[in-house]
């Protein structure tokens, strides 16, 4: 078995955020980390939409990202710490759109590893030094230099290790443009380790270190150390030099500080918690992220709590000496990993858990009247001040970037019969947790939808003159009349226009700087702008029926054979070309180019006719209509368009960036498409040379069951085509790559591109009777997905056969029951009633019944913390289609459902489907402690409708994994593997195997065979005798794997992803026989019991990948109609990826070669070697690296020449090649 590894869709976790000007503009920039791909963003602040400029994949796990600028300079470099033990500077190229490597500078051994830097980066925020640090001893500085040539350059590394040292945070502290020094936390923990008691590690505190980087001696020094009260979790560097006091804020446990070396003292402020809050109140609370704005006349600060309230400090000062600190409430976001405060006025936040939000900082909160808290304000010690949150009042939200991380596990079914399978993916935490439907598909925003008086055939947009920004007329054409409608700030009709109204209409455009051209079945109408008409007729009883036009040329067939071509002169006028030609079969469509800049014409004319072909005719003056090729064509051409993609190096930039340079001369030629639709519903997509007029390189690509109608539209300000069949299909170049993709919207029928103040690039298209203006602002997105929102965190979900129904279990640590919730709230009122005199016994009723009426919304303000130990669960049945939840089963307070699975028992004579849930009871996780568990059994109404408890089981261990067998359950509980049978009042055992080792977490069956995996010890392969009624391990892996996810490929084969994120496939040797004797009676001898106290035969690895993100779900399916079946996989980070079999030696020789030539020519981005990191755990076997192949297709032309030389072929054949695998298996 060999495979290929395609990502489907990207990660959309993000790890890290820095923001800066990476482009060199005066635009401000986001640079996501994803964990293993970088992603380069762009909020447009006139907007606020954020508009994605690049994604790279690295091939290695990024563990520290930062932007830094030299002093003097105007743009931003990244710094990357990453798993491949080398120090990377990025430059971003904005004419390549593109990353670029600096430097590489090696100083470790590559692997995420405590003493190897790389996990925490600090930097001179003069840009002059960065120091890496290592969780443990080492830390090393580099001087950041220019040389002669304005570059920048990087030294030698400066060492600053310490032994028995364990690093928490680091920042470079503000000194202005004194010696660059740096704070780090640190725990020096050489007396705890050599105490046996302990006594040691408990009086262990935890130190601030200042590190200076003396710039003359060229040397690191431990300037100064001083021990910490309470334990830090991170540090903010405070401005200094001419525009602060410099000095760190450290974040600590109910507590934020401020510490700066010399006469300054330390100024302490507790962190305020909210008033009434449901929380356990012993807990602490603490700041999470942080993000600092700063101009040259003022400075502050943005901290965010675990609960996701955000507090903005700002700290008094006299004579550059801090005096006290002031908060204030700001506003409640979801809890984020980063938060980038933008020099446009937005807040970036990039959220730990689910979608990541952009939002505009409309006041700054100085003038409103929420409280301010200072540390100058007196407090007992372990008091703290109180605030209500409340909705967001400084912050506006104006964009959001969708999430699926973290993916708890996923599912492909076409329970909406739309021939396409739907991924249907649970995902999230707590209150914000959703089911996300995802189709494959671009997200359409409807903009307009009006209706037509009758059912309209085509319809077309045009400029009043060539330079307009926007379009000025709607022409809709009926079977017998032509409507023109004006664009403003309304869509109003027009009688004056010029255009005949009592005619349908074929074609209609600008022609040169501001006239237009109308082409009607007895004629065409030449308007200029001063509304003269100039009007050609056909011929005797001849008709037009067909067309081409565009900005300075016209070519009409006439009654179907015969060719007319005019072409406008430099005075205006349109002037028809004496001779005209006839084809050799009926016409059937035609198409023209744009014509080129600085051109006078387009010089070719595609012309595709009934006896399937398609031909290029010339349309030079001095050989005009004379073919120059022709190409067969399996069934008739129903549709021919002409564009010219491809053709930027900043495509992308220049459409957003009003800076942005022009492209290079030689660079910003393109390659001229042919696109042919077929009338069998296939898309052929073909190069048109431009000199010749040759044809090669055909790509096919089937769309639908209908005729495909073509139409060339403007996206990203370059050229695209929309191609029309039973579905509606975009085809345009994003990021150095085609994109085909289907739009997520009902079928249309004729379309034209659409440009107005309200919508700058749109499309205005019909359908049946309606006129639609539609909008794409997601290019370059895989999948358009519905979601719908979940109480609790989702653990796992079954699909009910007959009605496609969820039902889905949802399960929540430290969280507290709907119930609980009430009977809390109840409990504080009565305190507050109590606790009040008899003069404010009113008020505090009144309070009281306030706080227990008070809903703020948990998606928003974050479900209250129960403590260790609490769970809330709840069983949801979910319809899909609508996302309406039809019911909901709750449980009890400290009830956690562990597993699931849907069953018909054979001893149930009414034929129905049950519902085994199994529930752990008061789990503790560390150390993992219950009071055991149950299995609860529900019979599923017909209609999946309702559910009617049955009985339940108690068992003395957690049943961690439920499956259906032989019309009996197979359960997991601990560590035993037990088979049960239905019974009247609870659960039968009938047999069980008590030889899995630790804990099973994943049972699978098929016939007589069940694959189990432990949570440490890959999966063992176990026979069930049926007339012993013994289970008996016949089978276990080599290697051990802590599995999160399997799935059965066949009888003898499964796949198994583990928690360290790499995929294996197992398949049991053809010696191997399950038909083996156990003893039962422990009388056999020790040493005739297996291989290392394992099983005696064992499976082989067939196949080993590291993907780099740990897999939740995998699940053979098929994901486009008519394709093969992949294994798709889902990951923790959001990923949606595939496994797809090759089915010829001479693929897998062919795509093993590219990879091995793309590790040599296009090394990853961060300095990881791909095969190693490919092999991070198990050498990679027997798999390709899809997405480092699909690299050839954004590298420099030159390297692709050289790389297709060295495999003896084209360019183009390996680019076909790569297209090809995706489209067999996937999109």
């Amino acid at each position: 078995m060999y495979l290929y590894n395609l990502t489907l869709q990207k990660g959309t976790g993000v790890t890290h955020a820095v923001h800066g000007n990476f482009s060199g503009g005066k635009q401000q920039e986001v640079l996501l980390s994803r964990g293993k791909s970088l992603e380069l963003l762009r909020p447009d602040s006139n907007t606020g939409k954020v508009h994605t400029l690049l994604s790279t994949e690295i091939f290695g796990c990024i563990r520290a990202l930062m932007a830094f600028r030299l002093t003097g300079g105007t743009k931003d470099y990244i710094v990357v710490g990453s798993d491949s033990g080398r120090i990377v500077i990025l430059e971003y190229n904005a004419a390549k759109n593109a990353l670029e490597k600096v430097h590489q500078e090696t100083f470790g051994k590559s692997g995420c590893r405590r003493i190897v830097p790389g996990q925490y980066f600090a930097i001179d925020p003069k840009g002059r030094a960065v120091m890496i640090g290592a969780v443990e001893k080492q830390k090393l500085a580099y001087i950041m230099n220019r040389d002669t040539q304005a570059r920048l350059t990087i030294s030698s590394p400066l060492e600053a290790h310490k032994s028995n040292t364990l690093t928490y945070h680091m920042v470079g502290v503000d000194v202005g443009f004194d010696n660059p020094m740096f704070a780090c936390l640190e725990i020096d923990y050489e007396e705890a380790d050599m105490d046996p008691s302990g006594d040691a590690a408990q009086r262990t505190q935890q130190t601030l270190t200042f590190y200076e980087l003396d710039l003359g001696l060229n040397h690191v020094v431990r300037k100064y150390s001083e021990p910490l009260e309470e334990h830090a979790n991170f540090l903010v560097s405070v401005p200094g030099g001419n525009d602060g006091p410099s000095g760190v804020l450290i974040c600590s446990e109910n507590y934020l500080t401020y510490k700066n070396l010399g006469d300054q003292h330390d100024i302490r402020c507790p962190i305020p918690r909210r008033r009434n809050d449901l929380d356990d109140p012993e807990r602490g609370m603490i700041f999470i992220c942080s993000a600092t704005h700063r101009t040259k006349s003022m400075y502050f600060f943005l901290l965010q709590t675990e609960q996701g309230d955000i507090f903005k400090i700002t700290l008094e000062t006299d004579d550059d000496v801090v005096s006290e600190i002031k908060l204030k409430y700001f506003d409640t976001v979801p809890p984020a990993t980063a938060m980038c405060v933008l020099k446009t006025g937005f807040l970036f936040v990039a959220s730990e858990f689910g979608n990541h939000y952009l939002y505009q900082i409309a006041h700054l909160g100085d003038d409103d009247d929420e409280p301010e808290f200072s540390s100058a304000m007196p407090l007992e010690e372990g008091e703290t001040f109180f605030f209500a949150p409340r909705a967001l009042k400084n912050l506006v939200l104006v964009d959001e970037l969708p999430s699926f991380a973290p993916i708890i596990t996923s599912q492909v079914a076409d329970l909406a019969n739309e021939d396409t399978p739907q991924l249907y993916v649970l995902c999230g935490r707590g209150p914000r947790s959703t089911l996300r439907v995802l189709r494959h598909g671009l997200e359409v925003s409807e903009m307009a939808v009006s209706e037509l008086p009758g059912n309209p055939n085509a319809v077309w947009t045009v400029k009043k003159r060539a330079d307009d920004e926007f379009d000025a007329y709607i022409i809709v054409s009926f079977v017998n009349a032509t409507l023109v409608l004006s664009i403003g700030e309304t869509v109003e009709e027009v009688t004056d226009s010029g255009f005949l109204g009592t005619t349908p209409t074929l074609c209609c455009a600008a022609l040169g700087d501001d006239a237009l051209v109308q082409v009607y079945p007895d004629g065409i109408r030449h308007i200029r702008s001063d509304k003269r008409v100039n009007e050609w007729k056909a011929p005797g009883k001849k008709s037009i029926t067909k067309c081409a036009v565009n900005q300075r040329q016209v070519v009409i067939t006439l009654s179907g054979r015969e060719l007319v071509y005019f072409e406008m002169d430099p005075t205006g006028e349109l002037n028809e070309y004496t001779e005209r030609s006839e084809m050799p079969a009926e016409i059937m469509c035609m198409a023209l180019g744009t014509v080129p800049e600085g051109e006078q014409r387009s010089w070719f004319l595609a012309v595709g006719l009934a006896d399937n072909t398609v031909r290029i005719l010339s349309l030079d003056p001095n050989n005009c209509l004379t073919p120059c090729s022709m190409q067969a064509l399996p069934s008739p051409a129903e549709s021919l368009c002409l564009v010219e993609m491809g053709h930027t190096e900043s495509t992308t930039q220049g459409a957003l960036d009003d800076d942005a340079p022009a492209p290079r001369s030689g660079n910003n030629k393109g390659t001229i498409y042919l696109n042919i639709g077929l009338s069998n519903g296939v898309l052929l997509r073909t190069v048109l040379d431009p000199v010749s007029g040759d044809l090669a390189d055909t790509r096919t690509r089937y769309l639908g069951s209908r005729p495909v109608k073509l139409f060339r539209i403007k996206m990203q300000g370059a050229e695209a085509v929309l191609a029309m069949s039973s579905r509606t299909w975009l085809s345009y170049y994003h990021q150095n790559r085609f994109h085909l993709t289907p739009l997520s919207y009902e079928t249309l029928e004729y379309a034209s591109g659409f440009s107005s103040e309200q919508c700058s690039e749109g499309i205005v298209a019909i359908s049946t009777n309606t006129l639609r203006i539609l909008a794409l602002e997601k290019l370059g997105a895989v999948f358009n997905q519905v979601a719908f929102p979940l109480q609790y965190t989702p653990r796992t979900f079954v699909i009910h056969p007959d009605t496609g129904r969820m039902l889905i279990a949802e399960t929540d640590h430290n969280a507290y029951t709907e119930d609980t919730k009430s009977a809390r709230k109840e409990q504080m009122a009565e305190e507050m009633r109590s606790a009040a005199g008899d003069e404010e016994r009113e008020l505090a009723r009144e309070m009281a019944n306030a706080f227990i009426n008070e809903v703020l919304p948990e998606d928003v303000f974050s479900s209250p913390k129960a403590g260790l130990g609490l769970w809330a669960s709840q069983i949801r049945c979910l319809d899909a289609m609508h996302g309406q939840t039809m019911f909901s089963v709750p449980l009890t307070q400290n009830e956690a459902i562990m597993s699931m699975a849907m069953l018909k028992f054979s001893i149930a004579a009414d034929g129905r489907y049950y519902l085994a849930v199994g529930i752990a009871k008061d789990l503790q996780l560390n150390p993992r402690i219950s009071q055991g568990g149950c299995i609860d059994i529900y019979k599923i109404d017909p209609t999946c409708s309702s559910l009617e408890f049955m009985h339940r089981t108690e068992i003395d261990e957690i049943p961690g994994a439920l499956c259906g067998f032989q019309g009996r359950l197979l359960a997991g509980c601990g560590r035993m593997l037990r088979i049960y049978d239905f019974g009247k009042k609870k659960m039968l055992r009938k047999c069980e195997n008590k030889h899995i080792p630790y804990q099973i977490v994943n049972i699978q069956a098929m016939g007589h065979r069940v694959y189990v995996s432990d949570v440490q010890e890959s999966v063992f392969f176990i026979r069930y005798r049926r007339a012993e009624n013994q289970l008996i391990i016949f089978a276990d892996d080599t290697h051990p794997r802590w599995v999160t996810a399997t799935t059965l490929l066949d009888y003898d084969t499964i796949a198994i992803a583990d928690k360290f994120g790499n995929l294996s496939i197992q398949r049991l040797p053809h010696s191997v026989t399950d038909d083996v004797d156990e003893d039962p009676t422990g009388t056999k001898s020790l040493w005739d019991r297996g291989l290392l106290s394992g099983a005696s035969q064992k499976s082989e690895n067939i196949c080993s990948f590291h993907v780099g993100e740990i897999i939740m779900s995998l699940q053979k399916a098929t994901l486009i109609p008519g394709g093969s079946e992949a294994l798709i996989y889902a990951t923790l980070s959001g990923t949606v990826g595939a496994f797809v079999p090759f089915t010829s030696r001479e693929d897998y020789d062919f795509f093993q070669h590219l990879e091995m030539h793309m590790r040599n020519e296009n090394p990853p981005l961060c300095g990881r070697d791909h095969l190693s990191y490919r092999s991070s755990y198990y050498p990679v076997k027997n798999v390709l690296d899809g997405d480092l192949c699909e690299q050839y297709l954004s590298i420099e032309a030159a390297k692709q020449k050289s790389i297709a030389g060295d495999m003896f072929r084209t360019p183009n054949q390996i680019c076909k090649k790569l297209e090809d695998i995706r489209t067999r298996y996937a999109f």
